[in-house]
C-alpha cells in the first residue's frame, strides 16, 4: 500500500507491507472544502457567531490592531485580511492607525520577505506590520495576574488599540488542546516572562494540558484569564483540511467561536486506537511546520500518547532550518542523558526559553526510542540529540519489526499532529 507521508512541501511516497500487526493508516478525516471562501468570509463578518456585525463592532473605534499568525502557521490571510481591513476602514479607522501585529510568540521575527508571503505585497506595502519581540520588555504592558500571582505581560500595542481583532487557524495543540482564539495572545503576542510561567517545567508535565483536551487544561484557562484581561473585540479563525483548504470559518466572540471551531476540528481529526502500540510512524506534518527541530516536538508528542513503554517512534520531519533557535540548541548541548535533564528541569536549576519543547521531547525519550528522518539535521547532530538517525524509512520498519516481533502493533500518520490520537475508552 502506498503513502505520501507529509514532509517539507513535497512530500515522502512510502510504500507499505501490511504485517499480522499493522493496524492501519490514521488519517483526519477531510471535511468538504467550502465551495466560496471569499463569501464564507465575508458572510462571517456580518452575521458572526454570537457577537454584533464587525462593521458595528469597528464603527467609532480611533485606531486598530490585528494579530495574526507568523511564517509557521498556514493561515490563510489573503483570504482573511482584504475584506477585514475594508470593514474596518469603512467604518472610520483610517488606514495609517491600522497595525497588523505578528505573534511571534518566542519564535525568531520575520524578514521583510515573510512579511510579504504573510499578508500580500499591497497589505506589507500599505499598513504597518510589526513583530511582537517577547523579549523587548520596554514594549509590553501588564494588564494583570495570572492566578492572581504571575504578571500577564503583552504586548503594548495591542493591549493600547482601540479595536482589538484576533484571526488564526484551529487545529490540534499539544499543550492549548487546540490552538486559535485565546492562543493569539498567550503565547503569540506576551512577554517573555509571562512565558516563562506557562511553559515551565510544572505545566507542561501537568496531565491536563495535551492534545484535544480543554476542560481542566491550566494553558487553556491560563490564556482565557489573559485574554480577558487584555482584551479582544472579534476573532476569525479557521479551519483547514490536509490539502490547506478551507473547512470552517469561526468568526465573531472570542471565547464561543473558538469554541464553536473546537468542537467541528474534534469530529474530523481525532482517531481511536484499542491498544497500546508498539511503535508508529509519523511526521510533523510538513511545511510549514516542519521547519526545524524545536517545532518538530508536536509530532513527537502526538504520536506518544498510544506507543507503549518500551515502543518506538518513527518521525519524518524535514528541519530545513536546523535544530531551531540559538537557545534551542544551547538547551540540547545540555542534555547528558534523557532523565538527568528532566530531573535538572523539575528541580529548576534553571530557565531558558524554549526549553518546554525540549522537556517534552525527553520525557517522552525516558522510556521509548525516537527515530528521525530529515535533511535538516547531520546524523551527528541526530546521535547529539539522542535520537536515531534514519536513512531509509521502510529498512527503519523491518528493524522494529524484527526489534519487537513480527506480530508488532504498529501504525502510520501521514499527517502527524494534525490527527489527534487516543486510547479507546480514555477520556478527553
Amino acid at each position: 500500500m502506498k503513502v505520501l507521508l507529509k514532509y517539507g512541501k513535497e512530500g515522502i511516497p512510502l510504500e507499505i507491507e501490511k504485517t499480522p500487526g499493522f493496524i492501519d493508516v490514521l488519517t483526519p478525516s477531510d471535511p468538504e472544502p467550502i465551495k466560496d471562501p471569499p463569501g464564507k468570509v465575508a458572510e462571517s463578518y456580518r452575521k458572526p457567531i454570537e457577537s454584533k456585525p464587525l462593521a458595528d463592532i469597528a464603527r467609532g473605534r480611533k485606531n486598530a490592531c490585528i494579530v495574526v499568525s507568523d511564517i509557521t502557521r498556514p493561515v490563510p490571510n489573503a483570504l482573511i485580511l482584504p475584506p477585514l481591513l475594508k470593514i474596518i476602514e469603512a467604518a472610520g479607522v483610517p488606514r495609517s492607525e491600522i497595525t497588523i501585529l505578528i505573534s511571534t510568540g518566542i519564535h525568531r521575527p520575520s524578514t521583510k520577505e515573510e512579511h510579504i508571503r504573510l499578508v500580500g505585497h499591497d497589505i506589507a506595502k500599505l499598513y504597518k506590520v510589526v513583530d511582537h519581540f517577547s523579549k523587548n520588555r520596554e514594549d509590553m504592558v501588564e494588564v494583570g495576574k495570572i492566578q492572581g500571582k504571575v504578571p500577564a505581560l503583552v504586548n503594548r500595542l495591542y493591549v493600547n488599540a482601540d479595536l482589538k481583532i484576533l484571526t488564526g487557524f484551529i487545529e490540534p495543540h499539544m499543550w492549548a488542546g487546540y490552538s486559535g482564539g485565546r492562543k493569539s495572545i498567550l503565547p503569540g503576542i506576551s512577554s517573555i516572562e509571562t512565558l516563562e510561567f506557562m511553559h515551565g517545567p510544572e505545566m507542561i508535565a501537568h496531565p491536563n494540558t495535551e492534545y484535544g483536551m480543554l476542560e481542566g487544561n491550566l494553558f487553556h484557562e491560563a490564556g482565557l484569564e489573559i485574554m480577558e484581561k487584555a482584551g479582544a473585540d472579534f476573532i476569525v479563525n479557521v479551519t483547514l483540511n490536509t490539502k490547506k483548504e478551507v473547512t470552517g470559518v469561526f468568526s465573531g466572540h472570542p471565547v464561543k467561536a473558538h469554541l464553536i471551531g473546537c468542537d467541528f476540528l474534534a469530529r474530523h481529526c481525532v482517531r481511536e486506537v484499542d491498544a497500546p502500540l508498539d511503535f508508529i510512524v509519523t511526521t510533523n506534518s510538513g511545511a510549514p511546520l516542519d521547519l526545524n527541530f524545536y517545532q518538530t516536538v508536536k509530532g513527537i508528542t502526538g504520536a506518544a500518547t498510544v506507543v507503549k513503554p518500551k515502543g518506538d517512534i518513527i518521525i519524518a520531519s524535514c528541519c530545513n532550518e536546523g535544530a531551531g533557535s540559538p537557545e534551542y540548541k544551547e538547551i540540547l548541548n545540555m542534555v547528558d542523558f534523557p532523565s538527568s535533564f528532566i530531573c535538572r528541569l523539575m528541580q529548576k536549576d534553571f530557565f531558558i526559553p524554549d526549553q518546554w519543547c525540549a522537556q517534552e521531547t525527553y520525557q517522552i525519550m525516558l522510556d521509548r526510542d525516537v527515530w528521525i528522518y530529515t535533511d535538516g539535521l547531520t546524523t551527528e547532530e541526530v546521535k547529539k540529540y539522542h535520537l536515531h538517525p534514519v536513512k531509509s524509512i521502510t529498512e527503519t520498519i523491518q528493524t522494529l519489526l524484527a526489534k519487537h516481533g513480527p506480530n508488532a502493533r504498529w501504525a502510520v500518520i501521514p499527517d502527524g499532529p494534525m490527527v489527534i490520537l487516543k486510547l479507546a475508552g480514555k477520556s478527553k
